[in-house]
């Protein structure tokens, strides 16, 4: 018997019928463990609820396979030992963010808050914008999210640069940022967030931007230095569009909440009504393939 953990009962119901021989549980990572938790072999994490592997491990010391429901892998803490294989649910949620992105973007070149801010004052003030015809997009992050947001704004007639670690055919190589950057007017950041990426957009990265530029965050807060962009937000040189910050959940009083030329969300780009099926579908084909031994699918290598 092949047992499998999920976060919850709702996660029981929408995995549906699973392959005979396997058991499935439900923990939420509570003090209550059910039995057989120590029999697990395929566990599915509660989403953002960070976790420690070798804690896990204890818990768990049958475990095999870590399946996330959330494209980046920064909630799991601690190396991966051998026999362990941790995979992500990259795919799953490309489109949506994809489609905030992309709003955020159309939002800020329309003038959409300005126009909103007219609206809820009763006053007609027309005002001239721009579209996205011609502007070079440098999104940084070249995996599924990254390609889905390129594939939108082309069909606005904007010309995506994507960039990831390395170079290949289509992608520039993040060492030629220094030479992209400038000649952005919009950058979107599509990449995990890792021990490399971490605090990578800063000052010297933001001063290299042109004037006006737009910055939109849809990866992860801690990718960007928070004060640095609130220098720059706030000087009016640049303007934003933010569904991840440092710290979140973002605390009242933060200068964040009143600064000027930016759109901000609560880490809302993936919450959508079929973000749960659409996960658990992933966990049921992803189970069905370790129940037969054909390979997985999304399984994190290297640097996390």
């Amino acid at each position: 018997m092949i047992v499998a953990c999920v976060p919850d009962q709702n996660a029981v119901g929408l995995l549906g019928s699973v392959p005979d021989g396997v058991d499935v549980l439900a923990w939420d990572l509570g003090d209550s463990k059910p039995d057989g938790l120590e029999r697990t072999e395929f566990w599915v994490p509660p989403v953002e609820h960070p976790f420690d592997v070798q804690e896990m491990l204890h818990v768990m010391p049958a475990l095999k396979v870590i399946q996330l429901t959330s494209a980046g892998v920064d909630d799991v803490k601690g190396d991966l030992p051998d026999g362990l294989t941790l995979c992500d649910a990259r795919g799953v949620h490309g489109s949506a963010v994809a489609e905030l992105a992309v709003l955020m973007i159309l939002a800020l070149q329309r003038r959409l808050p300005d126009f909103l801010a007219s609206q809820s004052r009763g006053v007609w003030q027309p005002a001239q914008s721009d579209d996205l015809r011609g502007k070079r997009v440098v999104i940084i992050g070249a995996g599924d999210l990254g390609e889905q947001t390129a594939r939108r704004l082309r069909s606005f007639d904007a010309v995506p640069v994507l960039v990831a670690a390395s170079a290949r055919d289509g992608v520039h190589a993040i060492t030629e940022l220094p030479d992209l950057l400038p000649e952005a007017d919009m950058v979107v950041l599509t990449l995990p967030l890792t021990r490399r990426t971490e605090g990578m957009v800063d000052a010297a990265f933001l001063a290299q931007l042109a004037d006006g530029a737009v910055l939109i965050n849809v990866s992860r807060g801690k990718i960007v230095d928070t004060q640095a962009l609130l220098a720059e937000l706030q000087s009016g040189r640049l303007r934003a569009g933010l569904d991840v910050v440092e710290p979140e959940p973002l605390p009242a009083g933060h200068p964040l909440w009143d600064a000027p030329h930016l759109i901000l969300t609560p880490h809302a780009a993936g919450n959508i009504a079929q973000s749960g099926p659409r996960a658990l579908a992933l966990v049921h084909d992803q189970l069905r393939r370790y129940c037969e031994g054909t390979p997985l699918i999304n399984v994190v290598h290297g640097d996390y």
